[in-house]
């Protein structure tokens, strides 16, 4: 008998701030291979509308409004999915935030909301949803990590920070963690084709030229391009993959670049 394995069927996936952008592609990619998907947010106006999306393309989806800085909220959030929704098999930690100041210019509270959000939210997340992995015997954990994970880039310190620590993070979870038959791992996405970089990526616009000539597949990513990544990342084809970051950037991290007369 065959086996898909990289069918989720039956699964459980909770993807954190997965209401718009990447997060929702990669969350819609887990659905379509048969996943249940949960979502949540700290408003529930755009939790409401994004579930909402999720059920018109025929997924199985459920909302829940709850902060990643929060423990207590979190540990409530994750008791309250597992028991309605069923035990959580595959975490995506997609909540994240970007503050662009340049360094002495960025007030400290700015640098630590960052660094909170995105580094010591998907470790209260992964922490108090591994308990329950490890009780079960096994799960996946994805964190989304950055090509800001191994360079830097004015104005945006802090996030650099956070994407840096996570991938250490990830690296750390997956080491403590394995033992347990869980796997974690991260995605480094690239620069990709969203609303928010609409503006920039019109034709003419300096940065749109920087990133196609940077870019060995000469584009910009499409949000579903993530969506293969994520799949395999969650299901029984990455059972013995630990510790990794997948980079999803065309290539751009592979190379130093073109020189500028080509």
């Amino acid at each position: 008998m065959s086996i898909n394995l990289f069918d989720l069927t039956g699964k459980v996936a909770l993807v954190t701030g997965a209401v718009h952008g990447l997060g929702m592609a990669m969350a819609k990619g887990l659905g379509n291979a048969g996943a249940t998907i949960v979502v949540n947010n700290y408003s529930k106006d755009a939790l409401d509308e994004a579930v909402a999306e999720y059920k018109a393309c025929g997924l199985n989806a459920y909302g829940y409004v709850f902060d990643v800085t929060d423990e207590k909220a979190v540990i409530t959030a994750i008791e309250k999915i597992e028991k309605e929704v069923g035990p959580i098999d595959i975490l995506v930690n997609n909540a994240g935030i970007i503050k662009r100041t340049p360094i002495v210019d960025m007030e400290v509270e700015d640098f630590k909301t960052v660094i909170d959000v995105d580094l010591v939210g998907p470790f209260i997340v992964s922490k108090n949803v591994a308990k329950g992995m490890i009780n079960r015997g096994g799960g996946k954990i994805i964190n989304i990590c950055s090509m800001m994970s191994e360079l830097g880039r004015d104005t945006v310190s802090a996030y650099a920070a956070a994407k840096g620590g996570l991938k250490m993070l990830t690296k750390s979870m997956a080491t403590e963690w394995a033992k347990f038959n869980i796997q974690t791992n991260g995605i480094g996405p690239g620069y990709f084709a969203t609303s928010q970089t609409a503006p920039i990526r019109v034709d003419g616009h300096p940065f749109n030229e920087f990133i196609i000539k940077r870019t060995p597949a000469a584009r910009w990513g499409a949000p579903e391009d993530l969506q293969g990544a994520a799949i395999f990342l969650s299901s029984k084809a990455s059972d013995f993959v630990n510790g990794h970051i997948v980079y999803v950037d065309g290539g751009i991290l592979a190379t130093i670049g073109k020189p500028s007369n080509e």
